[in-house]
């Protein structure tokens, strides 16, 4: 199938030929120096910041990442290429910054499918250079604003029958054994928030011989049926800190699923507010 926002190796290798753009890899700076794609440059905070969604954390969060992405030389004429290792090695971090780019309103935004894994599996160069971006003034727009749930909007849901609260976290979480990859007792509670049907962020992916990738619109919709989501279902998705919830968002807009929001500060954030409800123990 052809997807809006993922692009193949080939793709590519074929548009830093023809099209200007800008490729981030947001792994850690060491897997970035052991060898990247040419012209590359490397962008983890993607992956590391951990956001809140107060007034003061969404401010903070929106000047970062615009001047972050200036700096390495987006500035709205631009594609935005995003890869990570792989689909389901990185938590979805690739996927995290095609949201926040769109969340920031950026017009040109795609993801490598099946990341740096899938780029060397098809025999394409790498490179130990680090390329010496030309900073750009980023354009933020308003666009994407209402992508982004806050605490109170989350609460909100929990409260609408109508929007299914989507918890996409690894099973140990999703059943109040651990907290938080960053381990068990990461954050100070345990659980689920309240009326959240779950989908392991990996039951978006599936093999193929250049590694994990996207399942096909067909698929992904077939997994939501499994907890009442169609294409016409509002989805409110969240995780430890939202980036197991952007890949889940990218692949529910390739399927055509209208209407997702992520609830960006997600448990790390839901968790650490004694006055925002939970649900403990066992899914029972």
């Amino acid at each position: 199938m052809r997807y809006a926002s993922l692009i193949s190796p080939t793709e590519l290798e074929a548009m830093m030929e023809t099209t200007p753009c800008v490729i981030i890899d947001t792994r850690d700076p060491e897997s970035f120096a052991a060898g990247h794609i040419p012209g590359a440059v490397n962008l983890h905070d993607i992956f590391t910041y951990l956001a809140t969604s107060s007034p003061e954390g969404i401010v903070e969060l929106r000047e970062r990442f615009a001047d972050e992405f200036g700096a390495v030389g987006l500035s709205g004429e631009e594609t935005a290429v995003l890869y990570e290792q792989s689909m389901n090695t990185g938590f979805g971090q690739s996927c995290r910054g095609y949201f926040l780019l769109q969340y920031l309103g950026y017009p040109k935004i795609k993801v490598l499918h099946g990341g740096f894994a899938a780029w060397t599996a098809a025999g394409f160069p790498v490179s130990t250079e680090a390329a010496v971006p030309e900073p750009k003034s980023f354009p933020i727009s308003e666009t994407g604003s209402d992508l982004m749930m806050d605490a109170a909007a989350m609460l909100a849901a929990v409260k609408d029958p109508s929007i299914v609260k989507l918890d996409v976290r690894d099973i140990d979480e999703w059943i109040a054994e651990s907290s938080s990859p960053y381990g068990k007792d990461f954050c100070p509670r345990k659980g689920r928030i309240p009326g959240a049907r779950w989908i392991e962020w990996y039951r978006m992916m599936k093999p193929t011989p250049s590694g994990p990738m996207i399942k096909s619109g067909e698929e992904v919709l077939a997994e939501c049926a499994t907890v009442g989501i169609t294409p016409d279902t509002p989805v409110a998705l969240y995780c430890f800190k939202g980036a197991r919830a952007s890949n889940t968002y990218l692949a529910l807009k390739e399927a055509g699923v209208k209407d997702v929001k992520i609830y960006f500060g997600s448990w790390n954030e839901w968790s650490r507010n004694p006055d925002l409800p939970i649900e403990e123990g066992p899914p029972y």
